[in-house]
């Protein structure tokens, strides 16, 4: 067949298998979904406010609640909890604070010995939760493979090994071809680096509400539809019954009323941060998933996947892809769209080309899964900074922290996140304020026009280096050394 024609047949096979795909996050397309808690109306006052009803602030209500039952405490969410990069992410939920081991050596290697130490007892505390709260979210440590899939990935695979060890990770194993192909069976894959403990499995929208609900148990107060309009210093801050509380604080304006707090907790991550100094160093990337319909038993033996570990390939432009426990993959990655002058749009939720690109990957990698279609499809827009992990910081002479720039990797990050905050509003030295990650910020995005070319031209030579065998050009080698990245 001429590869004019190989390609149209891939292409109609790859529309065919979207047919019928729900433009909905598989995750949030459940029965079980909770309700929504009514609106906020009239004033409500607290010890500490959380903004944000995503990992980020359900992690640091819940947090604040373990560490002080008495403290009064409240959360705002601008929709429902779990709505946005929370309940539309891929599930994996790794012991990493820095995007990956290799951007946290290349960042702070004098401290990544500590940052993994830290990731390692933060996912332990996960599972724990999990346990505590009886949160029903399909948690299994089941790992992750990163899978080579072009010669010179298996070279930085075996780097990655060797570093990795030397600072004291342990449960890596790296696979050759056969050993790779004999965990999950694809005719792309040329080897990998088997994280055996590093990262768990999880539901994610499932996460979230257990997390709503735990919350709820231990007297956090929640309000769902209730967007923080505008954030400012309050001379004084209400008591319950209405007098003057002792001491200054922070009041937040609401639709429907306000909302006095002695502390704030940011977890707005891509929404545009209340502090708004915070604002230039995060910028929205929309990131796209596909999920197919449950295997049968034969699809199932004729790509293995016993272990069900996660996989993520080794390309700039990567992909990330599991398996469910009802036995679908959820496929999702490579694209990584910005949207110009980093303004959030609803139509972006829903991209039908990166569907049938992604699709056309699909089944590149598991030709064996020929006639599998898609049941749901959507994107999402997930915070990115230009070192793709967390930062930190306060605001509002230390009454408001902030943590944001996850780039994608928060489902178990964003717990640390609200460790730092609570220990920054506090105003305590801890391991984790004393981190050169916490005290320092990455640098921020230029204004536009500079944002969406210097973004461009990154993506341009990402797609570049991963057709010429990994070789970055002077742009991204530049880039490097200016600790400056785009990533989802």
């Amino acid at each position: 067949m001429a590869p004019s024609a190989m390609r149209t047949t891939t292409a109609a096979l790859s529309a065919a298998s979207l047919s019928d795909a729900r433009p909905v996050p598989y995750w949030l397309d459940d029965p079980g979904r909770p309700g929504a808690l009514p609106a906020l109306t009239g004033d409500e006052h607290c010890d500490l406010l959380v903004i944000g009803g995503g990992y980020s602030g359900l992690w640091t209500a819940l947090l604040a609640k373990e560490r002080d039952p008495e403290r009064d405490v409240v959360l705002i969410e601008g929709r429902e909890v779990g709505w946005a990069a929370s309940g539309r992410n891929g599930g994996f939920c790794a012991a990493s604070l820095t995007h990956g081991f290799s951007n946290g050596l290349a960042r702070w290697p004098g401290e990544l010995r500590k940052l993994e130490e830290l990731g390692e007892r933060n996912l332990d505390a996960i599972e724990a939760t999990v346990a505590r709260y009886a949160i029903d979210c399909s948690f299994e440590r089941t790992g992750e493979i990163d899978v080579a899939t072009e010669p010179y990935q298996l070279d930085d695979l075996r780097e990655l090994y060797e570093e990795a060890t030397r600072l004291g990770r342990t449960g890596l194993e790296v696979l050759d071809r056969e050993a790779v192909r004999a965990e999950v069976d694809s005719p792309t894959f040329l080897g990998g680096l088997w994280d055996r403990r590093g990262v768990a499995m999880l539901h994610p929208a499932k996460l979230a509400w257990g997390l709503k609900r735990a919350c709820a148990e231990l007297g956090v107060r929640l309000y769902e539809n209730t967007r923080a309009l505008e954030l400012a210093r309050a001379r004084s801050v209400p008591g319950p019954g209405g007098g003057s509380g002792a001491g200054s604080g922070m009041a937040v304006r609401t639709p429907y009323g306000r909302i006095f707090a002695r502390k704030v907790a940011l977890g707005t991550n891509v929404f545009p941060s209340l502090v708004r100094r915070v604002r230039p160093y995060t910028v929205p990337v929309y990131d796209y998933a596909l999920m197919t319909e449950p295997l049968t038993e034969e699809q199932r033996a004729a790509i293995g996947w016993k272990n069900r570990q996660g996989l993520g390939d080794s390309a700039n432009q990567f992909h990330y892809f599991r398996i469910t426990d009802d036995h679908r993959i959820l496929w999702g990655g490579y694209d990584a769209i910005y949207p110009y002058g980093g303004r959030l749009d609803t139509a972006l939720n829903h991209r039908p080309e990166t569907y049938l690109k992604l699709a056309g990957h699909f089944f590149r990698c598991f030709p064996q899964l020929e006639g599998v279609r898609f049941s749901h499809a959507w994107g999402g827009a997930i915070d990115t900074c230009s070192r793709f992990s967390a930062f930190f910081g306060t605001a509002y002479d230390g009454r408001v922290a902030y943590a944001a720039g996850y780039t994608g990797l928060g489902v178990g990050a964003t717990r640390f996140g609200g460790e730092v905050m609570l220990d920054l509003l506090a105003g305590e030295r801890t391991e984790r304020t004393a981190l050169e990650m916490v005290r320092s910020k990455p640098l921020p995005f230029p204004p536009e026009p500079a944002a969406w070319a210097g973004i461009g031209l990154t993506k341009w030579s990402l797609a570049r280096a991963d057709a010429r065998g990994g070789q970055r050009n002077l742009w991204l080698r530049t880039m490097d050394r200016l600790g400056l990245g785009f990533d989802s």
